[in-house]
């Protein structure tokens, strides 16, 4: 049976922010401005952490490391121009083994 467009949507829908901040709220009995406020305050701790270099662990959820990427030739989309993309280190999300055995259908991580 073919999916209606209404389950499509349902199913291709993401987290937002918002919605944190709603179960948040809901969650501790917050108002939605104090659940906001929780929220803002974890995320720019995670973002000056990476910020400064440094790895974030979140037992049970996972870590943000960084890995390196070498410099390598790259080329400009608008002109076709060749350029030297430099070396640099990006963060990268790594699944904790918790997360790991939830979505991996394993049930409780061993």
């Amino acid at each position: 049976m073919p999916d209606t467009s209404a389950e499509k949507a349902s199913a291709q829908r993401s987290l937002t922010k918002a919605d944190i901040v709603a179960g948040v709220a809901r969650r501790l009995d917050f108002t939605q401005v104090q659940a906001a406020i929780v929220v803002d305050s974890f995320l720019k701790g995670v973002v000056s952490a990476l910020k400064k270099g440094e790895e974030v662990e979140i037992r049970g959820l996972g870590s943000f490391r960084f890995r390196s990427r070498a410099p390598r030739k790259g080329r400009n989309p608008k002109t076709g121009e060749r350029v030297e993309v430099p070396a640099k280190r990006v963060p990268y999300f790594r699944m904790g083994k918790e997360l790991k055995a939830i979505l991996g259908g394993s049930g409780e991580p061993s």
